[in-house]
């Protein structure tokens, strides 16, 4: 009986201690920021904080979100399913509007004993799912611009309801339109809507320090870089926009189809725009308008880093999992776009994606290998030991983790509809890019780009006669794993709901 009581108190502390062991993840993300970091080869920004989390993680080269668009992006790699099979292509709709049962992966990791939350924007503004985490979502309430363009914004709204003008919710004549698409704000880093984010994510790592037998999940969502872009001033002053180089590409996609060649007019909503193409703007607004966005990316950058100073001085560090993860690309002035995403194009869908692993063997690497949002799901569940989950759709990155010349994808997938009804599913090899179009009724529209010699996608060499068997090498390929589909508008009912 002695033996059997010693059998079962050993038994017991090694569950305990194998507890106690179990990673915990700090998962960040980021709005809009592209690849355009030091530890990713760009000697313009200053980002630091980012370049040594590289330095102790790898950085995924030819990482590619399922969407470039925020919230459809963000529902895919937190579900871990491909868009064809949420049915979410806009911003608006919960997840569970069209997937009522799903098991999310942060509630996968809160249903093996993790404690899940969501600090910022992890999701989307406005748009949750509480089966995810342990407690509610938090979001700032602290402002994104300055004093001085607040008080504007108001009198803007009290001048149009005295008019008796409703403005819209979003587009040209919105609270927008008030808004600077840039600024430049002397205050602290907390006194904006980022910083105080990061602080509420220290105060929440101090907390889970006291409780290391705890595993946990905390997912920090920071708002920059996406339009406007504003910080505070220090991070301006990081930089000369006179030595900013400007995009050499500013024509659209040549030989593409129109209704394809475009991006999102967000842009243009906001305050003192130039209302011109892209490629018109002066050159003085451009370099204002980068040196914008190269300091919403040091402010970010900056967070980071005081969320890794806490991981370390609080001893958490040497066992836990932090992702950086950027929702999708940006435009800056590529194809005349700017501060913008919504294609199927390289620069739209390519994403920043860092991984890091207490006592990884090749911390510092970087790796070549395709890799995909709805793979960070089974990724983080193999690296924590957690069950597998067969609903998720990605593939474990682990394997390049371990070798950085690991292959665990052939091809990266990506969606957008357009408003003319067509659905384009886009096929990142390690070659091409190649985009099918479909629409009930009209013929496949297809484009094809030469990733070696054409990396920043300006011609579409899908009509040249010695493509053709590439294309339909490519085409039979895609719908072998993705038969064609239909773009479904969201119901009316849900259109009205998000209008409100």
């Amino acid at each position: 009986m002695r033996s059997l009581l010693v059998f079962v108190s050993s038994f017991a502390i090694l569950v305990s201690s194998l507890a106690v062991e179990r990673p915990n993840v700090l998962f960040i993300a980021s709005d809009d920021m592209r690849p355009q970091l030091g530890c990713y080869g760009d000697t313009t920004v200053k980002s630091p904080n980012l370049d040594a989390l590289a330095k102790r993680g790898m950085v995924f080269q030819r990482s590619y979100v399922q969407q470039a668009l925020c919230s459809p992006s963000r529902i895919s790699m937190l579900s871990g399913r491909y868009p064809a099979t949420t049915e979410i292509f806009e911003i608006g709709r919960t997840l569970r509007t069209t997937m009522p049962d799903i098991t999310t992966m942060p509630q996968h990791f809160k249903n093996n004993g993790y404690h899940t939350r969501s600090l910022g924007k992890i999701y989307h503004v406005g748009i949750d799912d509480d089966a995810s985490w342990t407690v509610p979502a938090w979001h700032s309430k602290m402002p994104r611009t300055s004093t001085a363009t607040q008080e504007g914004v108001k009198k803007f709204i009290e001048e149009a309801k005295a008019k008796g003008i409703a403005l819209p919710q979003k587009g040209k004549g919105s609270r927008n339109s008030a808004v600077p698409a840039f600024e430049s704000v002397e205050c602290g880093d907390d006194d904006l809507l980022d910083g105080d984010c990061a602080l509420q994510a220290i105060a929440q790592l101090k907390e889970h320090a006291k409780n290391p037998a705890q595993p946990f999940f905390l997912a920090v969502g920071f708002a920059n870089p996406h339009v406007p872009w504003i910080s505070p001033k220090k991070y301006w002053d990081l930089y000369d926009p006179a030595k900013f180089t400007l995009a050499s590409n500013e024509f659209l996609p040549k030989d593409a189809p129109d209704f394809a060649a475009t991006s999102g007019a967000d842009f243009f909503w906001y305050r003192d725009v130039p209302q011109v193409t892209g490629d018109k703007l002066p050159e003085t607004f451009k370099r204002q308008c980068l040196h914008g966005y190269y300091a919403a990316i040091s402010y970010v950058d900056a967070q980071v880093g005081r969320l890794m100073a806490a991981l370390d001085e609080t001893g958490l560090a040497k066992n836990t999992i932090v992702v950086f993860w950027s929702d999708h690309g940006y435009y800056m002035g590529e194809h005349t776009w700017w501060g913008a995403k919504h294609n199927n194009y390289e620069g739209a869908t390519n994403n920043c994606l860092i991984i890091s692993q207490p006592g990884m063997k090749h911390a510092g690497g970087k790796t070549h290998s395709l890799a995909q949002s709805v793979d960070l799901a089974p990724t983080l569940t193999e690296l924590c030991g957690l069950p597998v989950h067969t609903a998720f759709q990605g593939r474990s990155l682990k394997p390049v983790l371990d070798d950085p010349e690991a292959k665990v994808n052939d091809a990266a997938f990506s969606w957008y509809p357009k408003g003319q009804g067509y659905l384009g599913v886009a096929m990142r090899t390690d070659k091409w890019r190649y985009v099918e179009w479909t629409k009930p009724g009209a013929e496949t529209v297809r484009e094809l780009y030469n990733m070696v010699q054409d990396p920043q996608n300006n011609q579409n060499v899908a009509a040249k006669p010695e493509h053709e068997k590439v294309i339909e090498a490519l085409g039979k390929r895609l719908r072998e794993k993705f038969p064609v589909q239909e773009f479904k508008a969201p119901p009316a009912a849900e259109g009205k709901k998000r209008r409100k």
